[in-house]
């Protein structure tokens, strides 16, 4: 006679709520969500909010870094075509942080805002930090590594996603911190 063991089986709560480690693999996304989310929304804001980064050309500025990274960068066809309008590139860099940040924090359209967050990392990594070496010195691989749980799980926790998706499918398949 053979008997079936879970290895992975654990007590629940004696109230019968759920178990610590379920409630822990639920919200185990929710701090890399929320520092990726900060870290974009500080990185648009600090764009937008610095008149020497939003040049066409001097110290700190947009165009600067732009043409210095071109010629180490993996893709210098992308470098050339957003030097064609430097300013207009980084407004459309820094706003796609604060969408990407805001989205992200609020958990709306979490998805696609982390989608967003991984296309924005990987253009970085592809151009400003491709020359690092070893790579693991550049900051934008990371990042784009870190988007990946979000793209695939989403925010399925406080989030605004989970609110609607509660409200959609109403009270029977609601599941208690879904949004709170």
């Amino acid at each position: 006679m053979t008997h079936d063991i879970r290895s992975d089986s654990h007590t629940p709560y004696y109230d019968g709520g759920q178990d610590w480690r379920d409630t822990a693999t639920r919200y185990a996304l929710l701090p890399l969500r929320v520092f990726l989310a900060v870290t974009f929304i500080y990185a648009g804001l600090d764009k937008l909010t610095d008149s020497a980064f939003m040049a066409a050309s001097g110290s700190g500025s947009i165009g600067d870094m732009m043409s210095a990274a071109r010629d180490s960068s993996a893709i210098p066809a992308l470098i050339d075509m957003a030097l064609k309008n430097p300013v207009g590139f980084g407004y459309a860099i820094a706003l796609g942080e604060l969408a990407v940040g805001i989205g992200t924090l609020l958990g709306l359209l979490s998805r696609l805002a982390a989608l967003g967050g991984a296309l924005i990392s990987l253009s970085l990594w592809l151009t400003v930090s491709w020359s690092a070496s070893p790579y693991y010195y550049g900051n934008d691989l990371p990042y784009l590594m870190a988007w990946i749980p979000l793209i695939l799980a989403g925010a399925p926790v406080l989030s605004l996603d989970a609110a609607i998706r509660s409200r959609r499918h109403g009270p029977s398949r609601h599941r208690a911190g879904d949004y709170r």
